[in-house]
C-alpha cells in the first residue's frame, strides 16, 4: 500500500505538542486578502495541502506569496484591474487552475471576494464529497440579494455584478461558508449588510477580525434562537489602501486539538497541547470529562489525563457551539472502548458514518440506523489495512490504528494531510510509532 500511514498500536500517548493554525480560519482570510491593495502577513498559517492550493490560486491571479516557516506573506499590489481570460469557458474571467479547485470545497468562498474585487468571475462547481452533499444554492441566493447575477453552465458558474449593494439577508441554516461569502462581498458593497442566522464558528469570528483590520465595522448580536446577527458597514473609500502592511495571527485549530485529545483518550496516557484553544472546544471538553478524562485548561493550552475506564455517552452533533461534526468520527472510535452502549446522532452530514465499515473490520461493533450510530463498547481493535476516504474519517482511522493490536496501515494519506500539517510528527512527539510510505 503506497500513500499510507504505518501505525504500531497499543502505545499510550504522553508528552507535549504544539497545535497548528486553523485550516478553516486560514482559507477565508487568504481569500479576503484579494480585497486589499497591500501586504498581509499571516502568522501561524498551516502548511497543508488546502492552503497550498489556495496559495496557487491566488498566485495565478497575480498575488506574490512568500513563506518563512509558518508565516505567510501575501502581497496583492500586483493584482490586475480585471482578471485575464485564461480558461476559455463561458467567457469567464477566472482561469487560474480552475480545474484543480474543485478538489477543495472551501474555494467557493472566493466567490464573494472575487465579485467584490473584480465584479465578475468564472468558477467550476466545487462538488461535494463522500461525507455528504454540499449544495451552493444558499451562496448564490445570498449574493443575488446583494446584486450578483449568475449564469450556470454544465461545468461551472459565471458570476457578475455591476455594483454589489448592502442587503438584509436571512439564512435558513447557519452555514459557515455562506456567512463568510456574504461578509467578503459585503466588505466591498455599497451600504450596510445585515445577516440574520449567521454562523457563530470561531473561524467566522477570525474572518470578522481580519475584515475589521481592513476598516470594516462589524457588529454582532444574538437572536432569540441563539443564532447570530452580523451587521457590516464597509469602510468608506478604499479598503486597506496600497503601500500598507498588516499582520494577523491565525487561531489554533480546534479540530486538530480535539483529534489529539481523543487520541490520548483512546490510547491512555497524559498529554499537554500547547496553544490548544480551550475556549473554542467547550462542548467536546465537557464530553471528554463526562467520559472520565481529567482536564485542565490554562491560557497556554489544555492538559488531559485519559481515564482507565471510558463511560458510554449519547451525543448529537450540531453547529457551533454544539459538538462539531468534524470530531464525530474520532469520538466514534474512542467510544468503542467505553464500558457499555453509546449512541451518536449526526445532524450535519448524511454520510459521516461511512467510516463504520472500516472500523467494524478492525473489531468494532457499530450499527447505523438512519442518522444514528449505536456503538457496543468494550471492544479491542486489531490491525488491518484500511482506507481513508475523507479528511476526518481518515484521522479517526489513524486513532483506531493507535489503539489496535499489531501494525495498521491507513491508505489515502493525502486526504488526512489536507487538514493536519504533520500528524505523524505530532503523534511521534507524543510517543506513537507511526511512519508513512
Amino acid at each position: 500500500m503506497m500513500n499510507c500511514f504505518r501505525i504500531a498500536g497499543g502505545i499510550p500517548l504522553n508528552g507535549e505538542v504544539v497545535i497548528q493554525g486553523s485550516k478553516n480560519a486560514a482559507l477565508p482570510i487568504m481569500a479576503a486578502t484579494i480585497l486589499t491593495d497591500g501586504v498581509t502577513i499571516l502568522h501561524r498559517c498551516p502548511r497543508i495541502k488546502d492552503v497550498f492550493l489556495m496559495q496557487h490560486l491566488l498566485e495565478s491571479m497575480g498575488c506574490r506569496m512568500r513563506w518563512e516557516q509558518d508565516t505567510l506573506s501575501i502581497d496583492t499590489t500586483g493584482l490586475p484591474k480585471e482578471l485575464p481570460e485564461i480558461t476559455p469557458v463561458v467567457g469567464g474571467s477566472l482561469g487560474m487552475a480552475a480545474r484543480q479547485k474543485s478538489s477543495m470545497r472551501s474555494t467557493i468562498t472566493l466567490l464573494g471576494a472575487l465579485l467584490g474585487r473584480f465584479g465578475s468571475c468564472y468558477m467550476d462547481y466545487p462538488g461535494g464529497c463522500v461525507i455528504g452533499k454540499r449544495p451552493i444554492d444558499m451562496h448564490l441566493s445570498a449574493l443575488e440579494t446583494m446584486g450578483a447575477e449568475f449564469e450556470q453552465g454544465q461545468q461551472g458558474l459565471y458570476a457578475k455584478s455591476k455594483a454589489l449593494h448592502g442587503a438584509e439577508i436571512s439564512l435558513r441554516f447557519p452555514s459557515v461558508g455562506v456567512t463568510e461569502n456574504v461578509l467578503l462581498a459585503a466588505a466591498c458593497a455599497e451600504g450596510e449588510t445585515i445577516l440574520h442566522g449567521a454562523a457563530r464558528e470561531p473561524e467566522v469570528e477570525a474572518l470578522c477580525e481580519y475584515l475589521q483590520l481592513l476598516g470594516c465595522e462589524i457588529f454582532r448580536q444574538r437572536e432569540g434562537d441563539g443564532r447570530a446577527v452580523l451587521q457590516l458597514k464597509p469602510r468608506e473609500g478604499e479598503l486597506f489602501p496600497g503601500g500598507k502592511q498588516l499582520e494577523y495571527t491565525i487561531p489554533a485549530d480546534r479540530i486538530v486539538a480535539g483529534t489529539y485529545l481523543f487520541a490520548c483518550m483512546g490510547t491512555g496516557g497524559e498529554v499537554y497541547l500547547r496553544d490548544a484553544p480551550a475556549e473554542h472546544l467547550d462542548m467536546p471538553l465537557q464530553i471528554m470529562e463526562a467520559m472520565g478524562a481529567v482536564l485542565e485548561r490554562d491560557h497556554s493550552g489544555i492538559y488531559l489525563k485519559a481515564p482507565r475506564d471510558i463511560k458510554p455517552q449519547q451525543i448529537e452533533t450540531a453547529v457551533y457551539p454544539g459538538f462539531p461534526t468534524d470530531l464525530q468520527s474520532q469520538l466514534l472510535v474512542v467510544l468503542c472502548r467505553a464500558l457499555g452502549e453509546s449512541k451518536v446522532r449526526e445532524t450535519v452530514f448524511e454520510n459521516r458514518f461511512r467510516i463504520v465499515e472500516e472500523l467494524n473490520r478492525m473489531g468494532a461493533d457499530i450499527s447505523v440506523k438512519e442518522t444514528q450510530a449505536i456503538i457496543k463498547g468494550k471492544k479491542k481493535f486489531h490491525a488491518e489495512d484500511v482506507e481513508a476516504r475523507e479528511l476526518r474519517g481518515g484521522a479517526a482511522l489513524v486513532l483506531a490504528g493507535l489503539m489496535a493490536d499489531g501494525e495498521t496501515r491507513v491508505s489515502g494519506r493525502h486526504f488526512i494531510e489536507r487538514g493536519y500539517e504533520n500528524i505523524s510528527r505530532d503523534l511521534r512527539d507524543l510517543g506513537a510509532r507511526i511512519s508513512f510510505e
